[in-house]
């Protein structure tokens, strides 16, 4: 008997091939909505954003007693201090600071002392002790990017910024029939020439792993017009049908035959060992593939192709854990008390991994939603010096750290909609983002350790934004400025601005919350001062520092602060009044060995997007033309 295939085509081209009919025929995902603490392992349709801060309210951080601050002021161990009653309220971890107090005393900082007192040995600054209101998640953050497998920390983080339900693709339902005159249910005593079935709980745990839901039918014998009716019962009932056995081209293998007859029959004979004799079919729009008898054969299409149409309606296959060397990006210190865990991102780039050490808060769960990896920092090591190389084991698959874009430096919420777009265009990359400042973008970029840096620097004596720092950091040119947008800046107070504040000059007389040291909005702030005629010291607030409009935001909205410098955009999400001050370029500095990044230029083609402008003219107070 001669046996005989349809197809006899590469993997590449006949999944290409496969795709595409499934794709034209409407195979995609759907979609459902579900309790987001029920959401773990399932993928995100749409982005997701903070509806609330976490905390939501400023909460101890320590057992101790809140305290004013400015009580505590000059106490040390020359000098004890004597808290009366009066002068503090007992607090335990998570309770809310009362009304009037900044900041908390750790139990362990305090002693004794008669009539109710305490006896301490060392002040405290403001807000020690304390997890302000949006330490974790500020209102409005996109927590979670399109098309994101939601991890437990995810769904922690969703619920901390008070998602409670999620819009999620639909788990797919596989159905799994087993063929064959000879197979036989699992026994411990077959019969000879019976074989025992058991691919169809091979199939079932990969499907599972691959983020679908599996069925398998009875075992249907080697007749035509069975395996057709069986066919149909699954058709009706799951999204993507696998039959198992009956793929091949001997006398009873009519699989080919019978999705022929009820659909397409798309690729029969892949050019691949084991694995040939595998049917790529669809009927009625749905995918029904025909595999191999022998079970290596099956796996190796299960993962091949199968894993592949699941990802059409949104499941994804799992990787193993791997361990890989990395560069640490910064300095990293760790007390000798403990073995410590630190997230990382990780990136590669000039050939060899660089790791970036994310936020340790122990409330900061979002940390651990960004992280590519875990670093272990050993009991008996104080941490790491920038520049050392480290074994991070990996969170997610090491191809994904392959082709990553580092961008670092100045905040921006846009940065999160370009990532957003990229991701809803299955872009073949991922974008690591960090907030170091504009400075630190420069320093990064100068270092080999970003791909692209965004930078919003003015220039005191020109007025010009990034061109004299850029040209300073590389004299040799040896970086290009790329187009970004321009932005509205300004003093950010609360709704209705009941201080009454109208100009830079009067944050001399309110509550300040400012950036960090190195960002682009803190180098106008110390312009704005310079020109004011202050002195920064004149400034309640001047070091209460964030990393984050957002951050600066949600104090203010909180009543942390009055008033505080930021980007009309985050004023916006906060329902803050905004007090315009200048206008600014945002732009990306990028190396040279860079600028015709394929990523690169990915990324500033979907910044430059209609649908990104589109996204930004919602947020308000862009000027896309730059």
């Amino acid at each position: 008997m001669k046996h005989m295939y349809l197809n006899n085509l590469p993997l590449f081209d006949a999944k290409a091939l496969y795709f595409a009919h499934l794709r034209k025929a409407g195979v995609s995902a759907r979609t459902e909505t579900v309790p987001a603490a029920d959401a773990c392992g399932r993928v995100l349709a749409h982005a997701v954003y903070a509806k609330i801060c976490s905390p939501h309210y400023n909460a101890s951080a320590m057992d101790g007693v809140a305290v004013r601050a400015a009580d505590t002021f000059g106490a040390s161990e020359r000098s004890p201090l004597t808290l009366t009653p009066q002068m503090y309220r007992v607090v335990d971890t998570g309770d809310p600071i009362p009304d009037g107090f900044d900041a908390v005393i750790m139990v362990e900082d305090l002693t004794d002392a008669p009539d109710g007192c305490f006896r301490i040995l060392s002040g405290v600054h403001p807000w020690q002790n304390v997890r302000q209101v949006g330490e974790d998640v500020c209102m409005g953050d996109m927590i979670a990017l399109s098309d994101t497998t939601l991890t437990p920390a995810l769904c922690g983080a969703l619920l901390a910024g008070g998602i409670t339900e999620v819009e999620v693709r639909r788990r797919p339902l596989v159905g799994i029939i087993p063929t064959g005159d000879e197979i036989v249910p699992p026994t411990d005593a077959p019969q000879t020439g019976e074989i025992i079935e058991f691919n169809s709980a091979v199939f079932r745990g990969m499907i599972e792993e691959y983020g679908a839901r599996a069925k398998t039918y009875p075992i249907v014998p080697d007749r035509r017009e069975a395996i057709s009716d069986a066919l149909r019962t699954a058709l009706a009932e799951c999204d993507v049908v696998l039959i198992s056995a009956g793929s091949s081209a001997g006398r009873d293998d009519y699989t080919s035959e019978i999705i022929s007859s009820l659909g397409a029959v798309v690729v029969h004979g892949l050019a691949i060992k084991p694995g040939k004799p595998a049917v790529l079919g669809e009927v009625g729009g749905k995918p029904v593939i025909g595999l191999p008898g022998y079970p290596v054969s099956a796996i190796v299409v299960m993962t091949e192709i199968v894993s592949e149409v699941l990802s059409l309606y949104g499941a994804t296959a799992p990787q193993p854990p791997q361990t890989v060397r990395a560069v640490l990006g910064q300095k990293l210190v760790s007390s000798l008390k403990y073995t410590e865990y630190v997230r990382v991102a990780l990136g590669r780039l000039g050939g060899k991994y660089l790791a970036s050490p994310l936020p340790r808060g122990a409330g900061v769960i979002t940390s651990f939603t960004k992280a590519d990896g875990i670093l272990t920092v050993a009991q008996n090591r104080e941490g790491y010096e920038a520049g050392e190389e480290v074994d991070v084991r990996l969170l997610r698959p090491l191809s994904e750290t392959e082709r990553t874009l580092i961008v670092t430096g100045s905040h921006d919420p846009l940065i999160d909609e370009v990532c957003d777009l990229l991701r809803l265009r299955h872009a073949s990359f991922r974008v690591s983002s960090t907030h170091v400042g504009s400075m630190g973008a420069i320093r990064a970029v100068k270092s080999g350790l970003a791909h692209m840096g965004a930078i919003h620097l003015l220039d005191s004596e020109t007025g010009e934004y990034n061109k004299s720092f850029v040209r300073r950091a590389f004299p040799d040119g040896g970086a290009v400025i790329e187009r970004g947008v321009g932005r509205v800046q300004g003093l950010m107070v609360q709704k209705g601005n009941p201080l009454g504040i109208r100009e830079f000059r009067d944050v001399q007389n309110v509550r300040y919350v400012n950036r960090q040291r190195g960002a682009g909005t803190r180098i106008l702030c110390d312009h704005l001062i310079a020109a004011n005629g202050m002195r920064a010291e004149t400034i309640s607030g001047y070091d209460n520092e964030e990393y984050t409009h957002t951050g600066v935001a949600a104090l203010i909205a909180a009543g942390n602060a009055d008033a505080g410098l930021g980007i009309y955009s985050a004023a916006r999400m906060y329902d803050l009044d905004f007090i315009p001050i200048c206008r600014e370029r945002y732009d990306f500095l990028i190396d040279k060995k860079y600028k015709d990044d394929a990523m690169v230029r990915a990324f500033l083609a979907t910044l430059r997007s209609a649908a990104c402008r589109e996204r930004l003219s919602r947020m308000g107070g862009y000027d896309t033309e730059g």
